[in-house]
């Protein structure tokens, strides 16, 4: 069954562009195609795809607020001209699930579609590196090597829910736990990857190829 896919890009040629290069992919289908956020969100609902292709700048609504409005559902992937670590920080945290610059090849980009429809994120690799160097407490630490044996099997999967772009009392309901518990867990994942906040956890995991 083909993944389907969402189009929202407020360049005409970009967006058929964008269109005509999915179609070489066989197990992909383009469901919708939308040319700024507001118009995204009613196409989004009426075409239900499994996973959309958001631009940053739009007119009227951009790619944040489409993000903010979905909270998700259905998976995102960023794409844009601009690889801003604020841009990249402000979608994983409005829950984007990935984000690509709009120059990416073919088969990155099928890649990435492929990896969000079956539940995982995907960045360019890229631009997580610029946005690794651009930002402190991120950077390399020696004690990273085993970061992943290091993280216990529900440390992962709260991490994986915090790359989502859920809250803790969204994981707290998801895992069926108290909220406390997952505060515990993801203070716990942020100790083990030497990071402050959960963004920072997220970019340094997705950096590390944790998730």
């Amino acid at each position: 069954m083909s993944i389907r896919v969402c189009l929202v890009e407020n360049e005409t040629l970009v967006r058929q562009g964008l269109r005509r290069v999915l179609e070489l992919a066989p197990d992909v289908a383009v469901v919708g195609e939308a040319r700024d956020g507001e118009e995204a969100l009613r196409v989004i609902a009426e075409s239900r795809p499994d996973v959309v292709l958001l631009d940053v700048r739009m007119p009227r609504l951009d790619g944040l607020g489409v993000l903010r409005a979905l909270r998700g559902r259905p998976p995102c992937l960023l794409l844009t001209t601009f690889d801003d670590p604020d841009v990249v920080l402000d979608g994983i945290r409005a829950g984007a699930r990935g984000y690509l610059l709009k120059d990416v090849s073919f088969e990155v980009l099928a890649a990435a579609i492929r990896a969000i429809a079956a539940g995982g994120s995907f960045m360019q690799p890229s631009v997580t590196e610029r946005v690794l160097r651009g930002l402190d407490g991120v950077r390399a630490h020696p004690d990273l090597d085993d970061a992943h044996e290091k993280l216990t099997d529900r440390e992962l999967e709260v991490l994986r829910l915090l790359a989502g772009g859920y809250s803790n009392a969204e994981i707290a309901g998801a895992l069926g736990v108290a909220e406390r518990t997952v505060k515990n867990h993801v203070s716990a994942v942020l100790a083990k990857l030497y990071v402050r906040d959960r963004t920072r956890a997220v970019l340094k995991a997705l950096g590390l190829g944790i998730i």
